[in-house]
């Protein structure tokens, strides 16, 4: 059987990485965070003075990208873990600091020139599951599967703030709220490759989904394109 791209595109915290990874898993195939390499970027700008309350310096990132690599490495656990650098840094990425400020890093032409090379790269081959805001229209716009995840604000903020609780973050929701909408607009309004429903994507509201269901939709709306 051929393998396919399948791009998986929606809002922050909307639940596509989840259902991404548990669909990879199902079928076999890769799976790839894209948001987690724009966290990457963004972790190493702050640990060097570039980016602090959402004010980056932007010919300073530009300058350093040569000096940022970004990989995956599957642990002995099972889980994907982002490197920066070689360094392990998938618990670092998820903290709070890092969703304040990484829309605005992710906007910059030249980190996501970067890193949609990066994925393309990634992408040779086929056999993937990529999620993020830009797989469907920009990285992959011929992919085979294509699926646009959304939900609405207070729901997503809550399951964000439920994620960053079993982490043991502290965060409130009205800080994690905030957070989202200022995430929304940001990639709904950017010039470079804004977050949209690419034209042949199907959507797929969770809202008021159990995880079970809305992983059952993905596998069934699977085994439907590579039956086609």
């Amino acid at each position: 059987m051929d393998k396919i791209i399948i791009a998986i595109d929606g809002y922050s915290s909307s639940g596509k990485s989840s259902m991404a990874k548990a669909l990879a898993s199902k079928i076999g195939y890769r799976y790839i965070d894209s948001g987690a390499m724009y966290r990457a970027v963004t972790l190493w700008a702050m640990r060097n003075g570039l980016v602090a309350n959402g004010d980056v310096d932007r010919e300073a990132l530009i300058a350093d990208l040569p000096k940022i690599n970004v990989d995956f490495r599957v642990m002995p656990d099972g889980k994907q873990h982002t490197l920066l650098n070689g360094e392990d840094v998938e618990e670092l990425i998820r903290r709070m600091d890092v969703s304040s400020n990484v829309s605005q890093v992710s906007v910059i032409p030249e980190v996501r020139h970067k890193l949609v090379d990066l994925q393309q790269e990634l992408g040779n081959g086929k056999g993937i599951v990529m999620d993020g805001r830009d797989i469907g229209t920009t990285v992959f716009p011929h992919a085979e599967m294509k699926v646009f995840v959304t939900a609405s604000v207070e729901t997503r903020a809550q399951r964000r703030l439920q994620e960053l609780a079993a982490k043991g973050i502290p965060a409130n929701y009205e800080e994690v709220f905030a957070n989202v909408a200022q995430r929304d607009h940001i990639d709904e309004t950017r010039e470079e490759s804004p977050l949209r429903k690419a034209a042949d994507a199907v959507t797929l509201d969770n809202s008021t989904m159990s995880v079970e269901a809305q992983n059952q939709w993905l596998l069934d709306l699977y085994h439907s394109k590579i039956n086609a």
